[in-house]
């Protein structure tokens, strides 16, 4: 597991690569697909941080959430401070909080 600092970018460079990642799928407990991050620009370190933290922790659960807060670093706060203008950080708060947890499928390209 990585050792997250207070800069984003530089916490995007110890994750694994994305090259040959299509989309993640997030799960919930119904088999549900609740929400998909593409791999496209403007969206490619949200991909990376949920694609680490399936590697990590298997599943998107409050510890997992937890840490995906502290990787997003100063991004987190602006979620925090301006919701809905980050929905995967928002996604990560509901579930630090206590939403139900969710299944993490990476889809090859």
């Amino acid at each position: 597991m990585i050792q997250a600092g207070a800069v984003f970018k530089e916490n995007l460079q110890k994750l694994p690569a994305i090259d040959g990642v299509q989309r993640i799928d997030l799960i919930d407990g119904t088999g549900a697909v609740v929400a998909s991050i593409e791999n496209q620009p403007g969206k490619q370190g949200s991909l990376a941080v949920y694609q680490y933290l399936k590697q990590a922790f298997g599943s998107l659960d409050a510890k997992a959430a937890e840490h995906g807060l502290a990787v997003f670093a100063e991004h987190t706060a602006d979620a925090r401070n301006r919701p809905g203008a980050h929905p995967n950080i928002d996604r990560l708060l509901a579930i630090a909080a206590g939403s139900a947890p969710l299944r993490i499928e990476v889809v090859a390209a």
